[in-house]
């Protein structure tokens, strides 16, 4: 990996110089825009709405557009003067309890490597910082950015966690919030019947991208010259009309699933352990 930004924490009176990583990458499959008829590529020219003429790069500025329509173009000198820390530190704000931060905050994964004589002090911070069970609330500025972030600890390493700021979270404005929607106890019941039949340990590696599987196969049969099928699509359900018959039949399907496939010991224990506080914990809630 290659490193994207060089700054240090600032811990109290303690510096600690990092390097920065993309924790993530994404494995989209990518297109460029080609004549249909030859495969040339498309490019696209800058072009000025008022005059038509083309723009070079040295004489394009950035433009704010007014609700009325009219445009306030800003210079390299209007942006000088803002406050956006240019000294390059991850200052630390605060510790928090991990779960008191909605994940809905959370932008982007960066990895922190300790850098020259950092190593000590990092890990003095990361040893702290796990043995608490909290995260590190800090703020730092990143590409002309400046965001909230936390600092966690995965596998031995700091994780950044790039932030958005409170308004930039939307409010679910929805209407069936307002409505009074009633849900029969048996309903619930069979909800929860359904959720702890799919309970299990969350395992990341049991799951795969089979739309880039199937895209990159067709690539690759495109490139071997050979004749490509077309998936056949599958036809959308409907709304259920018997909520409870729905719900029943998923419960069905999925005790099906799971006893016809190989079971890991750890999970069915936890099924079995289920089971036996179903009824407990059905009657519980019958009663109130």
């Amino acid at each position: 990996m290659r490193s994207i930004w060089k700054g240090a924490i600032s811990f109290g009176l303690v510096t600690i110089p990092v390097k920065l990583y993309s924790a993530t990458e994404q494995k989209d499959v990518t297109f460029h825009q080609v004549h249909r008829e030859d495969g040339g590529r498309i490019r696209y020219k800058r072009v000025c709405t008022q005059d038509g003429e083309e723009v070079p790069y040295a004489d394009i500025a950035k433009g704010y557009e007014l609700p009325t329509g009219e445009i306030v173009v800003l210079t390299d000198e209007d942006f000088e003067d803002l406050p956006l820390s240019t000294s390059r530190r991850i200052d630390v704000l605060q510790f928090a309890p991990a779960e008191q931060i909605d994940p809905i905050y959370f932008a982007k994964s960066y990895y922190l490597e300790p850098d020259a004589q950092g190593a000590k002090p990092y890990v003095l911070l990361r040893n702290a910082l796990e043995s608490s069970g909290q995260v590190a609330v800090v703020k730092v500025a990143l590409r002309q950015r400046e965001s909230l972030a936390t600092l966690r600890v995965r596998d031995g390493v700091f994780v950044l966690e790039t932030m958005l700021w409170p308004d930039e979270i939307r409010t679910p404005d929805f209407g069936f919030l307002e409505e009074d929607i009633e849900v029969r106890p048996q309903e619930l019941q069979m909800a929860e019947s359904l959720i702890s039949t799919m309970e299990s340990d969350f395992d990341p590696g049991e799951y795969h991208d089979t739309y880039r599987e199937a895209l990159q196969q067709v690539i690759e049969a495109k490139v071997a010259g050979k004749e490509v099928i077309p998936a056949r699509e599958e036809e959308e359900a409907g709304p259920a009309v018997d909520l409870m018959a729905a719900l029943r039949a998923s419960v069905e399907a999925a005790k099906r699933e799971r006893e016809g496939g190989a079971a890991k010991p750890k999970k069915a224990a936890a099924k079995s352990k289920d089971e036996e506080k179903a009824p407990a914990k059905r009657k519980t809630r019958k009663t109130a």
